[in-house]
């Protein structure tokens, strides 16, 4: 039987007859909270909450120091669910993380030791440092939300989010991710450096005694309680995506796989992934429906992680990004 989410003391009544709308309140509160731990980064902030919404698994790319896990953890603080945070090394086995069967002396019998894997929120740090072997053993639980230990079957708890955090490819000491494993990301979130002006206000925050290895000098508090994140995913749930909606999406992943300079195009899951982001998106603007805007801004994100250049293009200079947004370019938006 899947866990529940943590018991909490409810902290907003939650009114079933509320409109649409509920989700942009609930994500202006979460933002404003993380506002405390994280100067700027607000597509980064935005693109996460929408694949936790969305139901979906997140792989936050950038180099070290931007923020990354700072912002997993203070998300998860601020929706006040469990979290584990495990640092991907090259030595690291996959029972480290699933868990495995030890003898218990005073029962004379083998009990099943769960790994960290069992939270509502993973940060899977650097998990590119790890090799492919370890790297699979997140399939499982990423897509079935269960692991198999000693051949049982345990369920995870609800609701189970992957944020995983990785250094650009070409820094040494790293491990390409399997295109298997890429897939089971809903989406890919590519992290910059903070402009000037963001960057100025953390040293300032720094100066007044603010550090990120310790939340609590942030004031980080919970925005909602189990009932009101349910009510989130059950708002996303509902918001509407008209048949040219549908079709325009269609269009789009199906184009990847016949792009002459793409040599592996998207699968179908990405296309159910740009459906559901963009449900996300248009829900935390307040919007029962989607439309084309939510599409084209998600699409990148979605689809970047997916898709396999030929050598030749990229030896030309071109990147996944730019042949994502030749492919919007030249797919008609319905009306």
């Amino acid at each position: 039987m899947e866990e529940e989410l943590n018991p909490q003391p409810t902290l907003n009544t939650v009114n079933e007859e509320q409109a649409g709308g509920y989700v942009e309140g609930i994500y202006e509160r979460l933002k404003a909270e993380i506002g405390k731990a994280i100067v700027g980064q607000k597509t980064m902030v935005e693109q996460i909450i929408i694949g936790f919404l969305a139901r979906g698994h997140v792989l936050l790319e950038g180099v070290p120091g931007t923020a990354k896990t700072l912002l997993v953890r203070a998300l998860s603080r601020s929706l006040n669910l469990t979290f584990i945070r495990i640092q991907f090394t090259p030595d690291l086995m996959p029972s480290d993380i699933i868990g495995t069967r030890v003898f218990d002396p005073k029962t004379v019998e083998f009990v099943v030791r769960r790994g960290p894997l069992f939270a509502n929120f993973i940060l899977a740090d650097e998990i590119n440092r790890t090799p492919a072997k370890t790297q699979a053993a997140l399939l499982e639980a990423m897509e079935e939300r269960n692991v198999t230990i000693d051949g049982e079957p345990h369920s995870l708890p609800v609701p189970f989010f992957v944020a995983a955090t990785q250094n650009p490819i070409e820094f040494e000491g790293t491990y390409p991710l399997p295109e298997a494993q890429l897939d089971r990301f809903m989406m890919k979130v590519i992290v910059d450096y903070p402009t000037s002006e963001d960057e100025t206000n953390l040293l300032t925050r720094y100066q007044s005694g603010f550090r990120a290895q310790n939340l609590e000098t942030a004031g980080l508090t919970p925005v909602l309680s189990p009932e009101e994140l349910q009510q989130c995913f059950d708002e996303v749930d509902r918001v509407r995506v008209e048949p040219p909606i549908i079709q325009y999406i269609a269009r789009i992943v199906r184009e990847t796989r016949t792009h002459r300079q793409i040599t592996l195009g998207a699968s179908p899951r990405a296309g159910v992934a740009l459906l559901l982001t963009s449900k996300a998106m248009a829900a935390i603007q307040g919007r029962d429906f989607v439309t084309p805007d939510e599409v084209k801004s998600l699409v990148h994100a979605v689809l970047r992680h997916r898709i396999i250049l030929r050598p030749e293009s990229e030896i030309e200079g071109q990147t996944p990004d730019r042949i994502i947004q030749a492919i919007l370019d030249s797919v008609e938006v319905p009306r």
